[in-house]
């Protein structure tokens, strides 16, 4: 490994399963399974496969906020994946999600059961399933999916350009951080000027656009994620986003659907598997022992 400056790409790449920093025993150029087990199932309709970072915690605070509201149909099982440990490259999760990345869900209400993977693509199927969090009038719809849509753009920047460059690499690069620093203040500002006229994404109404935002932008305000990072973008600075989040994280479900395959913090906040309204109360780490 070389520090940027002194690096000068080959004409061919080639695959060094050195390179990669803290993620570099689970990064590949390849697709596919790399050993074989199957999926463990519940006594639900819907199965998640999960872990509660940013995209998995959209998941679990929308199927928390649909059971509030008393769908029962929404009633899951989320099972725990390891993706430190390679998880979501076992040949059931392979078949749930080829992508090999969480959250995947499946859906065994339906006369097949019906596979939904991609965080964005979840929330939206959840929606239309069940009725909820997406507006009916169509101008506030079209809305809804834009800034749904918008998210799932532009977190690949905060997430794997800006987290992984500022926290995650094994080396600071000026120029990498610098280029996504940038474009994660731009995006914040997005919101900040937005939230300024809405009480929410779609004005008063809360809907899966605020639940797909949150766990990213959300964090990021509150200094819960990529170590020094508010500090570091002057997060107190966009008060409209700070608002919001605020008002996001005093939703009861919220609260639970944070929890939901958290394997980090506070033992009292762990959740490892949900498979029961009733875990919230029995199961967190703080009462099954330690975490690991």
């Amino acid at each position: 490994m070389t520090d940027s400056s002194e690096y000068t790409p080959p004409s061919v790449w080639k695959w060094d399963k050195e390179n990669g920093g803290k993620f570099a025993s689970i990064n590949r150029p390849i697709a596919g399974p790399t050993h074989e087990k199957e999926l463990p199932v519940g006594q639900h309709p819907l199965q998640l496969y999960s872990l509660a970072t940013p995209n998995g915690v959209k998941v679990t605070i929308m199927l928390e906020e649909l059971l509030s509201l008393g769908y029962s149909g929404a009633e899951y099982d989320a099972w725990l994946t390891k993706i430190g440990d390679g998880e979501q490259f076992s040949s059931g999760f392979v078949a749930a999600n080829p992508n090999s990345k969480i959250p995947a869900l499946i859906d065994l209400s339906t006369a097949v059961p019906t596979r939904v993977f991609e965080s964005g693509a979840i929330l939206l199927y959840l929606a239309e399933k069940f009725g909820a969090f997406l507006p009916d009038d169509p101008a506030k719809r079209t809305e809804c999916i834009s800034w749904l849509f918008w998210q799932m753009s532009s977190a690949p920047y905060l997430g794997g350009g800006f987290g992984h460059f500022y926290a995650y690499a094994p080396f600071n690069i000026e120029y990498a951080i610098d280029r996504f620093a940038m474009e994660v203040k731009r995006q914040l500002d997005v919101l900040d000027r937005h939230l300024a006229d809405h009480q929410f994404m779609v004005d008063d109404e809360y809907t899966i656009a605020d639940m797909a935002i949150w766990p990213w932008y959300g964090s990021v305000v509150a200094g819960k994620i990529y170590g020094e990072s508010a500090t570091f973008l002057e997060a107190h600075t966009y008060t409209n986003v700070v608002r919001w989040t605020r008002e996001i994280s005093e939703r009861k479900a919220v609260q639970r659907g944070r929890m939901v395959n958290r394997t980090f913090g506070d033992d009292n906040e762990q959740l490892h598997e949900r498979h029961d309204a009733g875990d919230f109360e029995t199961k967190t780490q703080d009462k099954l022992g330690p975490s690991s």
